[in-house]
């Protein structure tokens, strides 16, 4: 392949962007907020799972206590349905007394058992709604811390993507100078090879930082200077320039 010199000499240009662009990449991939962002969400995500069984366990307990209380009213009615009839003397038959006496003597005790289980409940429910809302608050400060990480991280991105377009701006401007074929060819080497293009200097590969062989330095100096040169151990495009110590 062959190629003027100029157009040669700006692969290193496009090389320098290109690598611009690779760092700035990198971070962004790397933004410590990424990491924090990833930690947090799976503490929030956590937590939102323990929100829901406590409160799951809070509603349960206020059906419970409900159908609890119920039974006291139910109870506690019939107890006062029957000391109304024993008051008002409309039972005279002391077989009758005795029983109705008994059934009240029963249900006083089968509602202060209600009672007691009310009390429990409403104890346990007490406990559950206190996790709620404990857990609720440490979610939402989690929330919170996160966001703050976002903003910081989105503020990250805004600036390494300004930085971005400006260089994806001048590499367009430095393509413009590269013939299609050799910019097709820096391309496919820099796929394989992360960095496409390398300076000749002093003897030495910029590229691997492998210096050439007596052999392969003068088959650079008798080649014309349109050829395009290839490093004999990477295979990236060399440049040669006033430094190549040809």
């Amino acid at each position: 392949m062959k190629a003027a010199p100029a157009a040669q000499k700006r692969l290193l240009d496009l090389a320098e962007l290109d690598s611009v662009i690779d760092r700035l990449a990198h971070r962004r991939r790397t933004q410590p907020e990424l990491a924090q962002i990833d930690e947090l969400s799976a503490r929030v995500a956590r937590i939102a799972t323990q929100v829901i069984a406590a409160e799951t366990e809070s509603g349960d307990l206020a059906r419970d206590q409900t159908k609890a209380e119920a039974d006291v009213d139910s109870v506690r009615i019939r107890a006062e349905r029957d000391q109304k009839r024993l008051d008002s003397g409309q039972v005279s038959s002391p077989k009758d007394l005795a029983s109705l006496q008994s059934e009240i003597v029963s249900l006083t005790r089968r509602q202060g058992d209600l009672e007691d289980v009310v009390l429990e409940i409403m104890e346990r429910r007490e406990a559950a709604d206190a996790q709620v809302a404990k857990l609720v608050a440490e979610r939402d400060e989690l929330t919170g811390t996160r966001g703050v990480a976002e903003d910081r991280r989105d503020a990250a991105f805004a600036e390494i993507d300004k930085e971005k377009n400006e260089v994806q701006s001048r590499r367009t401007e430095v393509v413009k100078d590269i013939p299609a074929d050799l910019l097709a060819l820096y391309g496919k080497l820099r796929e394989q090879f992360g960095v496409g293009a390398a300076m000749l200097q002093g003897g030495r590969c910029l590229g691997c930082r492998t210096s050439l062989s007596i052999a392969e330095i003068n088959r650079i100096k008798a080649a014309a200077h349109e050829e395009v040169i290839r490093c004999e151990e990477c295979r990236r495009i060399l440049v040669r320039t006033a430094e190549s110590g040809l």
